[in-house]
């Protein structure tokens, strides 16, 4: 088993953790791989692990699933963030976990993606794919089509279009489901939407959703962005693209319901 760790430099203790957990894995017989200064060694070094470990939160979890969805190389986070419903291994956890891991003793989450699109501007979200405006002194409308067919308006700040393994991320601040991280589809959520009837909704994995944003003037452009980077700036009457990708984030697993036990644990406070 060789094991590729990436650390969050921001986070103060993260190299005290990934020294740590390496020493786990290694009187495992796991083989440690730390980044490479150079990039070509670096990526070479990424493809051919076997598991890849980042010791940060989930936004260590979503920047570096950029980079091996390329690869198809599974995930486990150890989590020093906040909250944690994609690095579902906690610190005091990581001797038992990364025992199991080093063993090859684990399953694979397999986690949908969404591939959104607009002009030139492409990318793939494990979250979301979000479109919101700048200017706070404005609503903005936001026409949402499903198959070529107007399901809904909204006005307000934006729309969130979120994996079920997003559900638990924006989308939930603002008002939407949580979505059974194993189901194939799509949430729309508005954000802060001008209205007594803005429900989200829910849309089956075949679905091709088209967000088009409507007329607007001032100074602070209307955005589209995938997991919070890549930003892209929409002209009025635009539209985005999305759909389900093609491709699929496998997260490294121990139990079957690691997804309601999180929430139960970090959302509910038990």
């Amino acid at each position: 088993m060789t094991v590729y760790l990436v650390l969050n430099q921001q986070k103060a203790e993260a190299r005290q953790v990934a020294e740590q957990a390496a020493r786990i894995l290694e009187r495992q017989g796991a083989q440690i791989v730390w980044p490479d200064p150079d990039p070509e060694r670096d990526d070479a070094a990424l493809a051919a692990a076997d598991a890849v470990l980042t010791i940060g939160g989930d936004g260590t979890i979503l920047h570096t699933a950029r980079r091996t969805r390329l690869h198809g190389t599974p995930i486990l986070g150890i989590n020093l963030g906040r909250v944690g419903f994609l690095a579902t291994c906690e610190i005091e956890e990581m001797p038992a976990k990364l025992t199991r891991l080093a063993r090859g003793d684990f399953r694979l989450d397999r986690r949908t993606l969404l591939r959104a699109a607009c002009g030139g501007w492409q990318q793939t979200a494990l979250n979301d794919v979000v479109l919101y405006k700048g200017w706070r002194m404005k609503t903005i409308e936001f026409a949402v089509w499903c198959d070529g067919t107007l399901v809904n308006r909204y006005r307000g700040d934006g729309v969130i279009v979120a994996t079920p393994t997003g559900s638990t991320a924006y989308s939930l601040s603002a008002g939407g489901p949580i979505l059974d991280a194993r189901i194939a589809g799509m949430v729309v959520t508005p954000i802060c939407a001008h209205s007594l009837q803005s429900p989200p909704m829910v849309f089956s994995a075949e679905r091709r959703l088209t967000i088009r944003v409507g007329e607007y003037t001032g100074s602070d452009a209307v955005c589209v962005s995938a997991d919070g980077a890549d930003e892209h700036v929409l002209s009025p009457g635009a539209q985005v693209e999305v759909n389900l990708a093609d491709s699929y984030l496998d997260l490294i697993s121990f139990n079957l319901a690691d997804q309601f036990m999180a929430i139960d644990k970090k959302l509910k406070g038990r």
